[in-house]
């Protein structure tokens, strides 16, 4: 009696598993994150990301071309602020000649084609390393009056040209702010990202060390704002609060630990899930490579394909180039 279902018919080669795949990762699915520092022919490695560095903007510039040959459609930049100009109100933020600002110019100058999006957050520019303003009193940090400036940080980064705001602060009623302020600016066309569910994370690690916030956050966590890691039904409360503030599109961070959650999102919500691939997730892949554990090209592939299978749109990681030259390959 043989089995009449062999299911193993459609692994026996290559071509026929191609055919058959259900999940197909492509290099217009990734978004390429990119630090940004002061300078000029700079290219600062960071210590805890192998492989990732800052850039000054010309620089950048050349790694933008790049990266558009590798069929990447879009990048979020990410500003290492000189520590002079942080302080207790981020004033910076806001400020239209800023880093951030001008690097939005030049690369748009240069590669209109190219999707800039921008954090909007203001641990970059904060001399506490917090997302927002600390109430001197509590220790904790101000909801709205974080929101305002959140909103005046927006508007500067838009009008420099940024094409997808991409507020990651957490604070409540950040979206409808900031979507309303567009509006009332006539940037109507102006996409929303919402980090709608952003966990406290000890993933960040190698982010904060690369865009200078961890020594000044210290021993400070950011509990009392990003999402509790045992929540599932708390992120789809965040996520339908911040669709029906006028949300785009939404974000789930840490990636690969929270797929759960991407999963949930994709069957309740109709909006594109964007997940991201934090500094800690591929740090760990990368260490671990360099230790003969596994083939980081392998394992790199293997974990985006699993994030879009759960249902990610795009994915945000810092190996959007290394996976772009990878599937270009095969």
């Amino acid at each position: 009696m043989f089995p009449l279902t062999r299911h193993r018919r459609n692994r026996k080669a290559s071509w026929i598993r191609d055919l058959v795949a259900e999940t197909t990762l492509l290099a217009s699915d990734l978004i390429w994150p990119v630090f940004v520092l002061e300078g000029q022919k700079l290219e600062v490695s960071v210590k805890t990301l192998p492989g990732i560095s800052r850039y000054s903007i010309d620089v950048l510039l050349k790694k933008v071309e790049q990266a558009q040959k590798l069929g990447i459609k879009a990048m979020a930049l990410f500003p290492v602020v000189d520590s002079s100009l942080k302080n207790l109100d981020a004033k910076e933020s806001y400020n239209p000649e800023n880093l951030i600002c001008r690097t939005i110019k030049a690369v748009k100058r240069e590669f209109p084609d190219i999707g800039v999006i921008c954090d909007v957050a203001l641990d970059p520019y904060t001399s506490h390393g917090h997302d927002g303003l600390l109430n001197q009193d509590t220790g904790l940090v101000e909801n709205d009056t974080t929101v305002d400036i959140l909103i005046r940080q927006s508007l500067v980064q838009v009008e420099a040209g940024c094409d997808i705001i991409a507020p990651s602060d957490m604070m409540d009623g950040r979206i409808i702010g900031i979507r309303e302020a567009l509006e009332s600016n006539k940037f109507t066309n102006v996409n929303i990202l919402a980090y709608s569910a952003k966990y406290s994370s000890s993933f960040y690690g190698p982010f904060r060390d690369a865009v200078g916030s961890a020594q000044n956050l210290g021993n400070s966590d950011k509990k009392n704002y990003q999402m509790d890691f045992r929540n599932q039904i708390e992120a789809l409360q965040e996520i339908q609060s911040d669709i029906d503030e006028g949300a785009d599109m939404v974000m789930i961070k840490p990636g690969m630990p929270y797929l759960d959650i991407v999963s949930m999102a994709k069957n309740n919500f109709n909006v594109p899930i964007f997940i991201y691939q934090v500094s800690g997730e591929y740090a760990m892949l990368k260490f671990a490579a360099q230790n003969g554990c596994f083939n980081f090209d392998q394992v790199l592939i293997e974990s985006l394909t699993a994030m879009k299978r759960a249902g990610a749109s795009a994915i945000l990681t810092y190996g959007a180039l290394e996976a772009a030259t990878i599937l270009g390959q095969i």
